[in-house]
Formats: C-alpha cells, sequence, structure tokens
C-alpha cells in the first residue's frame, strides 16, 4: 500500500506538499530540483512539509556536516541546562556542525565516560556546561589529556585555572548583588541566601558577592549565619526554606530556579505567603518560570549570548583561531516578577 500522500511508486506528491506548505506545485518542484528564484522562507516551509509526510529530503538538499560537537552537561532535570543544549544545538548547526549530547545522572554515566563516549565518535571539540571544571575539588587532568590529544575545548560557567580552553560564564556577582539591592530596597534586613555546595566555582562567586552586598546595602559584616548549602534541588530548596524561616529571615535569594521553587514550597508548608510573608527570588530564569504560581522573581542568565560566545570560540579553535585563554563574563539581569514584595511589618 502507498504510503498516504505519495504515488503508487512511493514517491511524496507535490500536490500534498504543496497544500501543505501553502504554495504552488510549480514552487515545491523548484525547491525539489534546487532551483534558484526561490526565497529562503518559502524554502523552508517546503522543506518542512516534506519532513511532515515523512519523506527524505533529496541528496542535493540535505545538511553537509562540517564535523561533530560533543556537548556535556550535568543533568537535564533542570530546566536551565535544556535550554543552553537547545541554544548551542542550534548555533552549531548553523555551522554546519552535528551536535552530540551526553547528559550525566546519579549513579549513571560519569563525565569521564562521557569524555570517552565522544571520543570514539571521533568528535572536533568538546563544550562542558557546568561540568567538573566547575568544581574546584576536580582532578583536572581530564582536560589536559584531551589537549594533548589535540581537541579543542569550551566551558560554560565555572574557571579552572591552567586549563588549556575557552571559558564564558555568567557574571554571578553581578547578579547576587543586584538580588540583595533589590530586597533591600523593598524593606528586608533578615535575607538569606541558599546556594550549592561551596567547592563548586559559581557556588563560590555568589557567596562572595552576598557577603558585600549585605555590608554595603544593609550593614552586615558577619553573612554566615545568613547562608545555608545544600543541593540544587526542589528538595534542598525546600529544606533550605524551613530551615531559614526558624531563624527569622522574610526573603530568600536561591542559587537556582528549582531550589526558589522548593523554597516557595516550604514556605507554603508553614502556612506562610509568598510574597506576603517571605519574598523569593531564583536564578537561572528558566523556561517557563514566569508561569509558576506565583511568577518568579529570578536573575536571568543571558544563555543565548553564553552559546553564541562559546560556539565561536571552540569553532575558531577548530579552524585554527585559538581565543584568548581568559573568561569572558556577562552580566545578567535581575526579571522582577511576583515573588518579592515588602518586607512583612
Amino acid at each position: 500500500m502507498a504510503k498516504k500522500g505519495a504515488d503508487s511508486a512511493g514517491k511524496p506528491r507535490l500536490l500534498d506538499i504543496a497544500e501543505l506548505s501553502g504554495v504552488s506545485t510549480a514552487t515545491v518542484s523548484r525547491v525539489l530540483n534546487g532551483k534558484p528564484g526561490v526565497g529562503e522562507e518559502v524554502r523552508n516551509s517546503v522543506l518542512a512539509a516534506l519532513d511532515m509526510l515523512g519523506y527524505a529530503r533529496p541528496a542535493a538538499l540535505r545538511r553537509k556536516t562540517s564535523g561533530l560537537v560533543g556537548i556535556v552537561v550535568p543533568e537535564l532535570n533542570n530546566p536551565i541546562f535544556p535550554a543552553f543544549v537547545q541554544g548551542l544545538e542550534s548555533r552549531l548547526a548553523q555551522h554546519g556542525y552535528t551536535p552530540l549530547l551526553c547528559s550525566q545522572s546519579p549513579g549513571g554515566s560519569t563525565e569521564d565516560e562521557a569524555i570517552e563516549l565522544l571520543m570514539g565518535q571521533g568528535v572536533s571539540g568538546i563544550i562542558f556546561v557546568s561540568g567538573l571544571h566547575a568544581d574546584s575539588s576536580a582532578d583536572l587532568s581530564r582536560y589536559t589529556d584531551l589537549r594533548s590529544r589535540g581537541i579543542p575545548l569550551a566551558f560554560i560557567n565555572g574557571w579552572a585555572d591552567g586549563v588549556d580552553g575557552a571559558f564564558v560564564a555568567t557574571d554571578d556577582a553581578a547578579g547576587m548583588d543586584g538580588a540583595v539591592r533589590h530586597l533591600a530596597s523593598l524593606g528586608h534586613t533578615a535575607i538569606g541566601l541558599v546556594v550549592g555546595p561551596d567547592r563548586f566555582v559559581p557556588a563560590q562567586r555568589k557567596v562572595a558577592s552576598f557577603r558585600s552586598a549585605l555590608a554595603e546595602h544593609l550593614g552586615i559584616t558577619d553573612a554566615e549565619p545568613h547562608i545555608f548549602r545544600t543541593l540544587y534541588t526542589l528538595e534542598g530548596g525546600h529544606a533550605a526554606a524551613e530551615r531559614m524561616l526558624d531563624t527569622g529571615h522574610t526573603a530568600l535569594i536561591c542559587g537556582s530556579d528549582l531550589m526558589a521553587l522548593g523554597a516557595i514550597r516550604g514556605v507554603r508548608g508553614r502556612g506562610l505567603r509568598v510574597p506576603a510573608d517571605v519574598s523569593v527570588i531564583g536564578y537561572d530564569d528558566s523556561p517557563l518560570i514566569a508561569f509558576v504560581d506565583p511568577p518568579l522573581t529570578t536573575v536571568h542568565q543571558p544563555v543565548g549570548a553564553l552559546c553564541q560566545a562559546v560556539t565561536t570560540a571552540l569553532l575558531g579553535e577548530i579552524d585554527g583561531s585559538p581565543a584568548p585563554r581568559t573568561e569572558l563574563v556577562f552580566r545578567p539581569e535581575l526579571i522582577v516578577r511576583a515573588s518579592t514584595g515588602a518586607a512583612p511589618r
């Protein structure tokens, strides 16, 4: 039996493609035969229709790949990491590279196993997002070994001194200062920081800036009672909120949006309201975070700019034009929504 939308020989019919893409059969024919005189938008519509009907594109119209690039992320449960993956894949594809994604999970594959898998596929370079390069206690020899094998490397969020690669990061110090300043302007004086383990470079930077911001904006010189270190999870945020409510905090700044959602759950579990009783700020501005209840005030990571910069650096390295061995830092933006409000009286 012929496939729906195909002739008896199993080939897609021009009429079906034309109807689905909203153009004439003559235009469809020009696209499929690689003829000039068709706009890029129309061409993409015809190819999308062909894909939707389940047919392979003609060989001449298939994207030619320049090589493979590995992307290594620590997990996909936190929505900020799929956002990074999408941004990187899009930019790599624009340059003709095929991305290969490796994610990790507790008890599952490790970063080293991901590296070996990618090397087995003959990748031209690897991008690490919040990987072991961000862990100040990690062994960095894995990256030295990769460079000795001639593999270009690029890193997002985290600095590893002595590693030969391009580094880009969100300016955690600026993001934390903006969050404290915002809460102080709302009258909060008991502000807590919920952050990840201290061995991670982004956590270290957030803590250092939090200390400085409390001193500058509130005159608090001992910040340690206002810092709670936990896991970057809903459960970690929940536990931190319960602890910090016991010590009278009226505002919480969290190291990730997932932590912030857990903190909101912890606040509500005590019969309190956000933001009437407790204000909560997240970090990342993950996809769909504006639509939670209440919409979350959060520090927006410039994911698009980070992906563009790291892709440009890595592909330059692949092409023989190494990027400067410094860290390129991008300033985040505080997005104020409904989870922060005036300090309770």
